[in-house]
């Protein structure tokens, strides 16, 4: 079912109990401009019902080249902080929003399109992706959220040598570094996409709100709290009936253990 009241850079469609947004800028490598990223923010604040998890891809050759440079304004330095905050908040509305988020990633994965992809829960790289934050040739820095989601990913260092020198990571290597957690042939990234969020929509409700909500916050704590919130996350989680029902099924045999098809 295709959705409406979505910008035309977005295109919208629930398949089953999956959400698919195609960005949609083939003239402009899918660059991101304020009214997509405001579109995002729209669509992930007000979730379709039923709506288990979301796959973000780019139309074309690329996901996204990045931030729309033609429409970089000249702004004082309030304007400029305003306008970062307002991709901060359309970003965090796909990391901590109500469903995972898998990305397909192919051709360019750069400065803002790589922000985007950061802050999706699992990424799918096809061949042809190519990773760069070119902002450090451009005499600027990157201003949606890259430095604090990328380090996370493939530590501070890595991310200072992609914007000290320009480096381009290719899509084996962003693969070995932890730019994406999955590395396909060109053309299967949609496929294998899909085929993750049918697996991430069979699981229980709390379980991927604790994934997308909570492990997040035990990572940055002191071992103690963290310890504390997973004590709390665990007990809360097997007491659901959900998980009650699901470990009884696995108890009469009639679940699927670990490695079988």
């Amino acid at each position: 079912m295709l959705l409406k009241s979505t910008p035309n850079t977005i295109q919208a469609e629930t398949i089953g109990e999956i959400l698919t947004l195609r960005i949609s800028r083939i003239e402009k490598r899918n660059a991101l401009n304020d009214e997509t990223i405001l579109g995002l923010e729209r669509l992930f604040s007000c979730m379709p019902e039923g709506i288990k998890c979301a796959v973000i891809y780019g139309e074309g050759k690329h996901f996204s080249a990045g931030l729309d440079l033609s429409e970089l304004k000249e702004r004082d330095v309030v304007e400029g902080i305003f306008h970062s905050r307002m991709w901060h908040q359309a970003l965090d509305k796909i990391q901590f929003g109500k469903v995972p988020v898998v990305a397909v990633l192919h051709g360019a994965v750069v400065g803002g399109g790589l922000e985007l992809a950061s802050a999706a829960h699992i990424r799918v790289a096809e061949s042809s992706a190519f990773y760069a934050l070119p902002e450090g040739q451009r005499g600027i820095f990157v201003g949606g959220g890259a430095s604090v989601r990328i380090p996370k990913l493939i530590g501070m260092a890595r991310m200072q040598d992609m914007m000290f020198t320009g480096r381009v990571y290719t899509a084996e290597e962003g693969y070995t570094i932890g730019l994406s957690q999955y590395l396909v042939e060109e053309g299967k990234g949609f496929e294998k996409a899909m085929e993750l969020a049918r697996k991430i929509s069979s699981n229980a409700a709390m379980t991927n709100y604790a994934l997308m909500h909570v492990l997040p916050k035990i990572t940055e704590s002191s071992q103690d709290q963290g310890l504390m919130m997973e004590s709390l996350m665990a007990a809360i989680a097997q007491s659901s009936p959900e998980a009650k029902e699901r470990l009884r099924l696995f108890l009469d045999g009639k679940a699927k253990k670990v490695g079988e098809q």
